[in-house]
């Protein structure tokens, strides 16, 4: 009887903790995109070029 309450509640903790991870990792990688995107539109792309334009063009 211990020992599933000891699994339970090591499942829950689990859980709770991919899922925190989960949502900061994907915050920040938000974040990045959000902020390169910026930096690629206001910095790297030309006359009348879109900011998708100017990303495919610069990784060839």
């Amino acid at each position: 009887m211990a020992k599933s309450k000891i699994v339970k509640a090591t499942k829950k903790i689990e859980d709770t903790v991919v899922s925190g991870y989960k949502k900061i990792e994907n915050a920040v990688v938000s974040t990045y995109e959000k902020i390169e995107d910026k930096f690629v539109e206001n910095y790297l792309t030309k006359d009348g070029e879109t900011v998708e334009e100017a990303k495919k063009r610069l990784k060839k």
